[in-house]
């Protein structure tokens, strides 16, 4: 068995895969709408399903915004150099929302938030 993907509802597409192309540096995997179900799924990763997990997002046509909850955390992403890819991260348009901060002594990590306010954490190799 191994993870397959993480799927976020968004509430406008074309905006959520910008921030994970754009900003994050993944790649649009796929992209399909269902015109029956009212609803399109758009994949992006690192690398191909195939060989990793990556994130689902789902739009469903209409919907505009969603109550993130208390259930979820955040997706973690490993990272060479934690300072330049906030500052990366920053001059694209992104969010960081926490550090980079020495996390437990050891390891440096840092928040950023994607359109929707869902929690990237980057954590440095």
């Amino acid at each position: 068995m191994r993870i397959l993907h993480t799927m976020i509802r968004v509430g406008d597409l074309d905006k959520s895969i910008a921030f994970y192309t754009d900003v994050l540096g993944m790649k649009l995997l796929r992209r399909k709408e269902y015109p029956d179900g009212k609803y399109t799924l758009a994949f992006v990763g690192y690398g191909e399903e195939s060989e990793g997990a990556v994130i689902e997002l789902t739009y469903n046509w209409g919907g505009s915004s969603y109550e993130l909850g208390t259930g979820y955390g955040h997706v973690a992403i490993q990272v060479d150099d934690i300072r330049k890819t906030c500052e990366a991260v920053a001059a694209k348009g992104g969010k960081v929302v926490y550090g980079p901060a020495l996390h437990g002594g050891t390891t440096w990590i840092a928040f950023v938030e994607d359109p929707d306010g869902y929690k990237i954490e980057f954590i440095e190799r």
